[in-house]
C-alpha cells in the first residue's frame, strides 16, 4: 500500500503574494514536522500546483482515521503557536478534508499529484466507491504509479476558522501518483464510467511535490 496508515489529512490553501515568503518558511521550518511529530501521524507531504486552486496542498498520513479526531491532535489544535496563528489567519480558499483512505492501488508514489475532487450522489456511495476500485487500477497505464481514494468525513472536514456548514464536507478526492507533469489523459474516460453516482466533479487539478518528512527523520 503506497500510502501508509489509514487517515489522511488533505489541506490545501491559497495565500496573498505579500505573504507568500513568511508562509512558505513556516510550513518548511515549523508546520509539517509539528504535525509529523503528533501521535499516531507517519508522514507529510508538501506540494504546489502546476494547474487547478488552490496553489498549495498538503497531505498528512496517520496510523488510523481515529488519530484525527484524537486527544493528542485536538491539543496541537488548541495550543498552535503564534506562528502558526499567524499563517493561518492568512489562509484564503482553503480546504480542509479529514478523510478515511477507502482504496489505495499501486507501488510508490510519483513527483506529480492529480487531484479530482468528487461529490457523490447521496446513497449510491457503496455502488461508486465499487467502481472506483477498478478506475483507480493503474495496471497498463504508463507513468501512472498509485492511486487513492480519500472520503472525507463531513462531522470533521472544515476549515479551522471556518464555523458554518460546507455542502462540500463529505467529498472524496482521487489522487493519481504519476511521473511527468503532464495531467494523465485517462482521467475522462474513467470519470464516464461511474458518471451516473457523481453529483458533481468539483474540481480537478495537477500538483507538483516540493517535499515530504516521515516520522522517523525527527528526533525522538
Amino acid at each position: 500500500m503506497p500510502i501508509a496508515g489509514k487517515g489522511m489529512l488533505l489541506t490545501s490553501m491559497d495565500i496573498d503574494e505579500a505573504h507568500e515568503v513568511e508562509f512558505n518558511r513556516w510550513y518548511d521550518r515549523e508546520h509539517l514536522e509539528e504535525r509529523v511529530a503528533i501521535e499516531g501521524f507517519i508522514e507529510a507531504r508538501r506540494y504546489v500546483a502546476e494547474e487547478g486552486v488552490p496553489k498549495y496542498l498538503s497531505l498528512y498520513s496517520t496510523e488510523t482515521f481515529e488519530v484525527l479526531d484524537s486527544p493528542a491532535y485536538r491539543k496541537a489544535l488548541a495550543n498552535q503557536t503564534d506562528w502558526s496563528k499567524a499563517n493561518i489567519a492568512r489562509f484564503k480558499n482553503m480546504i480542509r478534508s479529514v478523510a478515511r483512505i477507502t482504496i489505495s492501488r499501486g507501488k510508490g508514489r510519483g513527483a506529480w499529484l492529480g487531484v479530482i475532487r468528487l461529490r457523490p450522489v447521496r446513497g449510491k456511495e457503496d455502488e461508486l466507491r465499487a467502481l472506483l476500485f477498478d478506475a483507480l487500477d493503474p495496471k497498463g497505464l504508463d507513468g501512472i504509479i498509485s492511486m487513492h481514494l480519500l472520503e472525507s468525513d463531513p462531522a470533521l472536514s472544515k476549515p479551522l476558522t471556518d464555523k458554518a456548514s460546507d455542502p462540500g464536507a463529505g467529498d472524496w478526492f482521487w489522487l493519481i501518483d504519476h511521473t511527468d507533469a503532464e495531467p494523465p489523459g485517462f482521467i475522462a474516460r474513467r470519470l464516464q464510467s461511474c458518471e451516473r453516482l457523481i453529483a458533481q466533479v468539483v474540481s480537478v487539478g495537477s500538483y507538483r511535490l516540493m517535499w515530504d518528512i516521515s516520522k522517523g527523520e525527527i528526533p525522538a
